[in-house]
């Protein structure tokens, strides 16, 4: 019964991880519930924010923000990468880190440099590996995203930009469409263009007041532009973390199905050896017997 004294280890093993992908799948249940509260609980704040900004951008047509204008001479594009911090959660890092790798493919191959600000882990590590430079980093985030640990990171590219370092800078993270389904995605963060400055018609007509500005109108667009290219930033964090802990809830439940089918077929070869083994025990008794 060698044989099948290897067969039950290896059940005992499955049944082992499988008590261990049902309490992650658990966790990742709840934690998923409260990212989605987060996630949503923060697009409230950046659609007024940019509601007020294009009422002030409308107010002042003669000025332009620095966030607004495209350089185009230092041909360096930024990235601002936002993957998790663990892994465990299916294809969801190697979807968006593909994404990535493709935009940057493309600009390079128009004599672009690329460089990056990576938030998370698994982003981190994957942009040393391919020699990308990384000129800031925030890692170790927790479940809960903490605006303090992002504005570091992020200012670095947005003076960069600013001061004309870098044309343009792209913001690269998991959207979060439903628990079934995250979709990687890449778009331009600066120069800020028009259409995310857009009103609707109720939106102009509710916001057509004056203004008085302390101390000036162009401190008050950029310093608003600032919180709200900080907003995009923290929602883009905020939908990931969403789309991490449902994408782990979605993994974990099939690991553990998997291990439940594969627990099934081990005890089926474990009882065919077992019925092997005595059938081989009768047969020698009966031509023993048959033998004296």
């Amino acid at each position: 019964m060698a044989a099948g004294k290897e067969i039950r280890g290896k059940i005992k093993s499955v049944e082992n991880t499988k008590k261990i992908t049902k309490a992650m799948e658990m966790v990742a249940a709840s934690k998923m519930r409260k990212a989605q509260e987060r996630m949503r609980s923060a697009r409230p704040y950046a659609d007024k924010i940019r509601n007020i900004t294009a009422n002030l951008s409308q107010a002042n047509p003669e000025y332009r923000s620095a966030y607004m204008r495209a350089d185009g001479s230092s041909k360096v594009t930024g990235f601002v990468v936002v993957t998790t911090d663990k892994g465990l959660c299916g294809g969801l890092n190697t979807n968006v880190l593909r994404a990535i790798t493709n935009k940057m493919r493309d600009l390079q191959a128009d004599g672009v440099k690329v460089q990056a600000v990576a938030v998370g882990n698994k982003g981190l590590g994957f942009l040393n590996r391919v020699g990308v430079p990384v000129i800031s980093h925030a890692t170790q985030l927790g479940d809960t995203p903490q605006l303090e640990k992002l504005i570091g990171p992020v200012k670095v590219m947005l003076d960069a930009f600013v001061e004309g370092k870098v044309d343009s800078v792209y913001l690269c993270y998991t959207k979060f469409i439903n628990t079934m389904k995250q979709e990687p995605v890449v778009e331009q963060l600066l120069p800020l263009a028009a259409s995310r400055l857009e009103q609707t018609a109720a939106e102009r007509q509710a916001g057509g007041w004056d203004y008085i500005y302390e101390p000036d109108a162009a401190t008050v667009i950029d310093e608003l532009l600032t919180r709200y290219i900080e907003a995009l930033v923290y929602q883009a964090v905020a939908e990931n973390m969403a789309s991490e802990q449902s994408a782990r809830m979605v993994a974990m439940k099939s690991a553990t199905d998997n291990a439940g089918n594969l627990i099934g077929e081990l005890k089926l070869v474990y009882n065919k050896t077992r019925q092997a083994a005595i059938t081989k025990e009768l047969s020698e008794i009966v031509s023993g017997a048959a033998a004296v």
